[in-house]
């Protein structure tokens, strides 16, 4: 469901992203803003673990650490609305990663939910589980609850449709509960979400999504941010937590 904020009463947003699982809103950053942005990242020292780079994707995990001076530009008085009328005030960033799909890249993510969290160590822990590790960040699957209170906000840079890879979504799916993605193709409806540049795309991770490659020679560049209201069981740590505010 998409929405033009300052035209619509975002409490309809709320209800889109609690019944469908997504919404775009559109207009949430400017042109200038959009390239201000551009620029801070093309200036960062790539030289981190954090940095993934290959012919088919330039990727930085941990984005909001690597490039801290970006925060006030994203979290812009629009951008801030929309978390605070939608989500509430106790909400604060717990993962953060760019992604640049080049314009040659032609590999696609088949459907898939997010079931995996960021966290500071592997314990055992009841309810956690399985783990994974990546670049030296740790991941696991929580607790559902810890999932179904999440949410995520991708940030388009470039506009965004089914010829460069945009998001592929089953409508409430996010209601099921964790489920594999089998045939999902034969479940309806599917929604290709289309997003402008300066637009964000908000997603609960249990969202079953997957997106198309490129093939119109256009770049797809996001930057993916998690949010929480749930602290974790000591000593296990979110590891990126951080208020915005």
């Amino acid at each position: 469901m998409y929405y033009n904020v300052g035209v619509v009463n975002l409490d309809k947003y709320r209800i889109a992203v609690a019944d469908k699982g997504f919404a775009v809103v559109d207009d949430i950053f400017s042109a200038g803003e959009i390239k201000q942005m551009l620029e801070m990242v093309n200036k960062v020292n790539s030289t981190s673990h954090n940095f993934r780079k290959s012919n088919d994707l330039f990727a930085i995990r941990q984005f909001l650490k690597e490039v801290p001076v970006i925060l006030p530009l994203i979290f812009n008085d629009k951008f801030r609305q929309v978390i605070r009328d939608v989500f509430g005030d106790d909400y604060f960033i717990v993962k953060s990663i760019y992604f640049d799909k080049p314009d040659t890249s032609n590999w696609y993510v088949a459907w898939h939910q997010d079931l995996t969290i960021s966290v500071d160590q592997k314990l055992s822990l009841e309810g956690f589980g399985p783990w994974t590790i990546k670049q030296n960040q740790f991941a696991v699957q929580p607790p559902l609850h810890i999932l179904q209170n999440n949410f995520t906000v991708r940030i388009h840079l470039d506009d965004t449709d089914e010829n460069n890879g945009a998001l592929k979504a089953i409508e409430q799916s996010h209601l099921r509960g964790i489920y594999r993605p089998e045939n999902v193709e034969a479940q309806a409806p599917i929604t290709v979400c289309n997003v402008p540049e300066g637009g964000i795309m908000i997603m609960k991770p249990l969202l079953m999504h997957s997106s198309g490659r490129t093939i119109n020679h256009q770049k797809r560049r996001v930057i993916h941010i998690e949010f929480s209201n749930t602290e974790l069981p000591p000593p296990l740590r979110w590891s990126e937590r951080f208020m915005y505010r």
